[in-house]
């Protein structure tokens, strides 16, 4: 786009298959190409046992991979000033941190 043209009108849409899901765990793996990035549910079944529950996994390009790390840290910086720091606890020895 150059300067002066106006914005372009956005619509949203959903494709069929759209869905809205909770992930707490999220696996990153980087190749010269792409990110791709694999969501799921971690559960602890025991003391001793992580299952990780993979359900969705997207690629991304690095300039989007890059927009989305930009827009993450923006709101993360709002939310905190709104909602006080988001501390991240240190994992013990054995557990698994994603």
């Amino acid at each position: 786009m150059t300067p002066g043209q106006p914005q372009p009108k956005l619509q949203l849409t959903h494709t069929p298959d759209y869905r809205e899901t909770y992930a707490n765990s999220v696996q990153v793996r980087v190749s010269l190409w792409d990110f791709f990035l694999m969501f799921g549910t971690v559960n602890q079944t025991a003391p001793d046992a992580v299952t990780i529950s993979n359900f969705q996994g997207v690629y991304l390009s690095p300039p989007q991979a890059k927009a989305l790390s930009n827009l993450l840290q923006q709101n993360l910086k709002q939310y905190e000033s709104a909602f006080g720091e988001i501390r991240l606890e240190a994992q013990s020895s054995g557990e698994v941190i994603q």
